[in-house]
């Protein structure tokens, strides 16, 4: 029997992360409809059964992506939520830094809730990404003195506003972005970051890979 083991095997037949890749950009590109066995064996330049040697069928490809995309969105989001701050305004603009600066992955965010709209199991995974999301922000505001139901209510302001930007394809300059910040920071949180915090932000944003367009 061919080795399916999950550890990439590289070659002539690819690697399991080189499928994987090619998955997500065309699930980013052109939705679950464009993630097919035979396009990325083109696109990767590979014989339609290499795919095989790392999944089992389409099915296997496409868990491994929904998998993948909680790993790019929910995750780094929850450790935001958990980064060291000295104050309620730092720690929001932890959260804030992981949505600007790439950290989060917006483009596939949007590609995975558009196929949730085709999909009820990928809608259900979705639906507790948002309530995970929604409980680790909570979590952080009530760390930080907010009673639950206040700290929910602004959970959701931040998150829902964030999805938004997401969903809506939101397009701003850098410079108009990092404007707004201060006022939503204090909004979110009910206290005003201080002067440094703002800059130590805005060098962050500025200087990664991935800045808002």
């Amino acid at each position: 029997m061919r080795n399916r083991a999950a550890t990439a095997e590289t070659g002539w037949r690819g690697s399991r992360e080189g499928w994987l890749e090619t998955g997500y950009q065309a699930l980013i590109d052109g939705g679950i409809d464009a993630v097919k066995i035979q396009p990325l064996a083109k696109h990767l330049n590979l014989s339609r059964t290499s795919f095989y040697w790392f999944f089992e069928d389409r099915e296997a490809l496409l868990t491994a992506l929904i998998d993948g995309w909680e790993e790019r969105t929910t995750a780094p989001l929850v450790r935001a939520t958990q980064e060291y701050a000295e104050s309620p305004a730092e720690a929001m603009l932890n959260v804030l830094a992981c949505f600007l600066c790439g950290i989060f992955d917006s483009k596939l965010e949007f590609a995975v809730r558009s196929w949730a709209l085709q999909d009820d199991k990928v809608g259900a995974r979705v639906a507790a990404a948002d309530e995970t999301r929604l409980s680790a922000l909570r979590e952080m505001l009530m760390r930080w003195g907010h009673q639950e139901q206040g700290a929910d209510v602004r959970a959701r302001t931040i998150y829902l506003t964030q999805i938004g930007y997401i969903s809506m394809r939101a397009q701003e300059e850098v410079d108009t972005r990092l404007a707004r910040i201060p006022t939503y920071v204090e909004i979110y949180t009910g206290q005003a970051a201080e002067p440094r915090e703002i800059a130590r932000f805005n060098a962050r944003v500025k200087s990664s890979a991935n800045p808002p367009s």
